[in-house]
Formats: structure tokens, sequence, C-alpha cells
């Protein structure tokens, strides 16, 4: 369950980053590209080490 969450932010940062370069339907979201980043980081970190 927290692979899929993880995953899905992962994408989602992604799209985020990168989707307004390839397609010209995706606004810019600024900041929140980055808060998408720090959740995937600290969910990695956290199931790495067991806690979650």
């Amino acid at each position: 369950m927290l692979t899929w969450i993880i995953v899905i932010l992962l994408v989602l940062w992604l799209l985020g980053y990168f989707g307004p370069n390839v397609f010209s339907g995706i606004p810019r979201s600024g900041n929140a590209i980055h808060t998408l980043l720090v959740i995937v980081i600290i969910l990695v970190i956290l199931n790495l080490l067991g806690v979650l």
C-alpha cells in the first residue's frame, strides 16, 4: 500500500515538473511539485527504516 502511494506521488511530481514542457495543457504547479517531492522522500526514508 505504501509503495503505491509513493509511486503515485512520484508520478504526480514528474507530471508537474515535466508536464508543462511536454504538454501545453498542463498548468505550472509551482511549489506543489517540491511539496510532493518532499513527501515522497520522507515516505521512502520511513519505509527503509521500517517505521511504516
